[in-house]
């Protein structure tokens, strides 16, 4: 055991402020592919495959972060937070030399590993160096990071592709992380722990094999291959009998990857099942947007990700604002379900939208979406790292993020097999841009343009009864009260 302290006031602003350096580059590259997006699969030709270049990064991520927290509890932190950010920017660099739909999805899948160490190291220090109500603060603030991150992403994302090229959307991580990785390493300071341990590599290859096994089920039921086909079929049963075998693992290890007994803590099991709920939402809202706003409504890559911009402002103040509000109130459940309740009407709103939806409109409904994301997304971290014992703070957090891991992953390939399925690849071909789009005649460009809209805003209706019921699970939350130390 090691006890942590929080270093004094201006030690733990350094700290802080190195840890929200690396929170900015893991969350920048989470949406700067997002404006992207259509050019890439486009160059590539791989449109009924781009589902899967936020899938990959997102599953890899998930399974990396269960066996970074319960080693981070078990050695220290701060070697594998450097770890991660050094394999986080060598997948950058060979997402960028890519040369093929299939080689780009696989360097996303290794650049995941990084970011997935890179989300719960951070967020898991954090917890470390602050008290329960500094947390909160500081959440907020992270949250705001993340946001601007999320302004940055789609933004900086369309600029690099429409005046340079979609490389440059992973080369730019390069800079940004060499300064992350130089000032964590010199400003960061952690204790170290030493007692001996043993790494439970079955469960966390068990735990990689369910997810692995959800995801492609998920991916290629009903597109791919029939939902009665033995492929889809065996996947499911796969990963049943995956799961049990992890749940029996797991309750005999003498260090167990995901500790069991958490999940008796009925504020940890309810979390854990609405994380996975909200990110589906989240990373489907940041996925289809901005496919809408280029392929339906013909707005460019950069115009398109200043068109984001109206969401992540209302992430940015919401999350801000109601991490103050936490920490002088001590509470955070109410912000978590009205955060929650406001998603699920902005996504019936992004239902409704067509051709004809202005940019005022569409903006209003993602300042919506956004301050509902920036009240609940950090407050749901915020409310496990509370309840949880310091010895399981490290998996606590990356159960969180593994969950997150599981919506993206899961998540984003059922709303990418709806979009698919909807759209008809036989009627626009599988190597559409926005640019292509827009040289059709204008009668194929407007029977195009509603193709997309429709199937998109297909997936939005998905996004409703998702995140409704997130909101629904969380109303059931114990309503604890932070401490002040």
């Amino acid at each position: 055991m090691v006890a942590t302290t929080a270093p004094p006031q201006r030690g733990l602003l350094v700290n802080m402020a190195a840890l929200m350096l690396t929170m900015f580059l893991a969350a920048l590259d989470q949406t700067v592919v997002a404006t992207a997006l259509p050019t890439i699969v486009g160059e590539l030709h791989g449109l009924e495959h781009m589902s899967w270049l936020v899938t990959a990064f997102a599953l890899t991520s998930g399974i990396a972060t269960p066996l970074y927290g319960k080693l981070s509890d078990m050695y220290g932190r701060k070697r594998l937070y450097l770890s991660a950010i050094v394999l986080f920017l060598a997948g950058s660099a060979l997402c960028g030399l890519a040369q093929s739909m299939a080689q780009l999805i696989a360097f996303r899948a290794f650049q995941g590993v990084g970011a997935g160490g890179l989300m719960v190291l951070t967020m898991t220090i954090a917890a470390d160096i602050a008290t329960p109500r500094e947390r909160a603060r500081y959440q907020g603030i992270f949250g705001g990071v993340m946001a601007l991150a999320s302004i940055a992403g789609p933004v900086l994302g369309g600029y690099l592709t429409e005046r340079f090229d979609w490389r440059w959307i992973f080369y730019i991580n390069l800079p940004i992380g060499v300064v992350a990785l130089a000032v964590a390493a010199t400003v960061l300071r952690l204790p170290r722990r030493t007692s001996p341990h043993r790494i439970d590599w079955l469960g966390f290859t068990l735990i990689g094999g369910v997810l692995t096994c959800l995801t492609l089920f998920a991916a290629w039921g009903g597109t791919v291959h029939a939902w009665t086909s033995p492929v889809i079929i065996g996947l499911g049963v796969g990963a049943a009998a995956l799961l049990a075998l992890f749940v029996v693992v797991e309750r005999s290890a003498a260090e167990p990857v995901l500790p069991l007994h958490l999940f008796r803590d009925r504020t940890f099991a309810l979390i854990v099942g609405g994380v996975v709920l909200v990110a589906t939402g989240m990373l489907g809202a940041a996925t289809f947007l901005p496919m809408f706003l280029q392929l339906a409504t013909g707005a460019g890559a950069a115009d398109s990700g200043l068109l984001l911009i109206p969401m992540m402002v209302g992430m940015i103040v919401s999350s801000t604002v109601s991490g103050q509000l936490v920490t002088r109130l001590s509470r955070y459940k109410p912000f978590v379900v009205t955060g929650l309740t406001l998603t699920a009407i902005a996504a019936a709103l992004f239902a409704t939208m067509d051709l004809g939806t202005s940019g005022f409109v569409s903006g209003a409904y993602m300042v919506l979406f956004g301050a509902g994301l920036g009240m609940s997304m950090q407050n749901l971290l915020l409310a496990v790292q509370t309840n949880s014992p310091e010895r399981d703070r490290g998996a606590a957090t990356s159960a969180v993020t593994f969950a997150r891991g599981i919506g993206g992953a899961v998540g984003v390939s059922v709303l990418g097999a709806v979009f698919t399925s909807r759209l008809g690849l036989g009627d626009v071909g599988s190597s559409v841009t926005s640019d292509l789009v827009q040289r059709l005649p204008e009668a194929a460009r407007h029977a195009t343009q509603l193709a997309f809209s429709d199937a998109i805003t297909g997936v939005f209706v998905w996004l409703v009864p998702i995140l409704a019921l997130s909101a629904v699970l969380l109303a059931v939350l114990p309503d604890t009260r932070l401490s002040a130390n």
